[in-house]
């Protein structure tokens, strides 16, 4: 047996969640593939799919082999492609990011890439929790503020100015703050996945703690929690652009935002990246080089 068309098996299954699938892209039969899963596992002497007449997913140890098969065959995808003087990036290209850029700067830009890139399929993890990239099988993640995690490698792609902001009704019935300290009278959207739940925010002269009613694990769900006049939020500059221009919202403290924090695009540092990564990489480095509200790096 071929282990090289059992790891396609298997990868592919992960990707598609449909033995069928897989069966109709490489073009074996249903019960074929079934059985290469079933001899990789054998061969691995451990379970590597839940299979249930409603779902399949990966186990723990599938989770682990899978990151690991889809380096090696794309390794070997593009050995064979420079072996027959092929150039182009191929290949699934997984992304993690936040909902945010991804609907509103990358979603958008996406066609100008496919079409640059035709072998290139891209699949999109729109989120703000963490992701371990390595053991999702994840190629590149995007994500704002500093690196902290020593396995991971980064590329800063910009700099997100932040903001306070909030609805004119808020601020007619509230009173408009002049200075940080004045937040502790206010209801403020707090973003729950900051770092240790640190409900703080930072501003020039230091960090201020902020509290308030509403809660949420998301930096779209506080733009929209802002827009329905629940209090004041602290977004990324490019997010509320419109919305300030428009007069939906309103920018307060504006004498004493912090520092711009670092987008970065993050990759496996103990893995080779591959160059459908890379060229996505520049392509989006050059996409959010003209979006209103993040400046370009200049490293």
């Amino acid at each position: 047996m071929d282990k090289l068309l059992w790891m396609r098996c298997f990868v592919r299954a992960v990707e598609t969640s449909s033995f069928s699938a897989v069966a109709r892209e490489l073009g074996i039969g249903q019960p074929n593939v079934s059985r290469h899963v079933a001899a990789l596992e054998k061969s691995l002497g451990t379970r590597l799919l839940h299979r249930s007449t409603r779902q399949m997913v990966a186990t723990a140890e599938g989770q682990r082999y899978y990151a690991q098969a889809r380096l090696a065959l794309d390794i070997i995808g593009e050995a064979e492609a420079e072996a027959h003087g092929e150039q182009d990036p191929h290949g699934l290209l997984r992304i993690a990011c936040p909902e945010s850029i991804g609907t509103e700067l990358l979603i958008p830009a996406l066609p100008d890439f496919l079409q640059r890139y035709p072998h290139v399929d891209v699949e999109f993890r729109l989120g703000d929790a963490y992701i371990d990239l390595v053991a999702e099988g994840i190629d590149i993640a995007i994500r704002g503020g500093k690196l902290r995690d020593s396995t991971l490698r980064a590329r800063c792609v910009g700099q997100s100015a932040r903001i306070c902001v909030a609805s004119r009704t808020y601020l007619k019935q509230r009173g408009t703050p002049l200075e940080p300290g004045d937040l502790a009278a206010h209801d403020c959207l707090v973003y729950t996945l900051l770092a240790a739940g640190n409900d703080s925010w930072p501003f020039r002269d230091g960090d201020r703690k902020v509290s308030g009613r509403v809660r949420l694990n998301s930096l779209d769900g506080i733009r929209r929690a802002v827009l329905n006049d629940l209090g004041i939020a602290y977004l990324p500059a490019w997010m509320v652009t419109r919305e300030l221009q428009s007069g939906e919202l309103v920018a307060v403290l504006t004498g004493h935002g912090a520092p711009p924090v670092p987008v970065n695009v993050l990759y496996s540092a103990e893995r080779r990246l591959p160059r459908r990564a890379a060229v996505f990489i520049d392509f989006i480095a050059q996409v959010l080089a003209n979006v209103p509200g993040l400046v370009r790096d200049s490293r």
